[in-house]
């Protein structure tokens, strides 16, 4: 009986070392949804899985311009023209650091003008 217990025991830890890195992944998408729900009114998708290898190009996290953080920069400035970026942060619940990436991006994009401290829409009638 001993024997067969613990040949049960080790099937058990060997199926739990098996799942663990399902369970990590569960929660830690589990902890960006709770993250993003505040930021989209949408429903939510599944992320896509992750793909590990030599594709890319060669930069980590995020690519560049992915954007629902600009997007959010930019309808507060529309909002709050003359916005700056310490109350574009404080609006945002983000570090201001961040937004002075952001905000010279969207500038070149023309979306949005600088004038002394503060953030503007680009005037298009022109």
């Amino acid at each position: 009986m001993a024997d067969f217990l613990e040949e049960k025991r080790k099937e058990i830890q060997a199926r739990l070392k098996e799942l663990k890195p399902q369970a990590d992944e569960y929660a830690r998408l589990e902890r960006a949804e709770r993250a993003l729900a505040g930021l989209d009114e949408k429903p939510s998708r599944p992320a896509p899985a992750r793909r590990r290898g030599g594709g890319g190009n060669g930069r980590r996290g995020r690519p560049k311009g992915s954007g629902t953080r600009a997007i959010q920069a930019l309808e507060l400035v529309r909002s709050r023209p003359g916005i700056t970026i310490p109350e574009l942060a404080d609006a945002m619940g983000i570090k201001q650091n961040y937004l002075y990436r952001v905000m010279p991006d969207l500038a070149k994009q023309g979306e949005v003008v600088k004038s002394g401290r503060g953030w503007h829409v680009r005037d298009t009638s022109q």
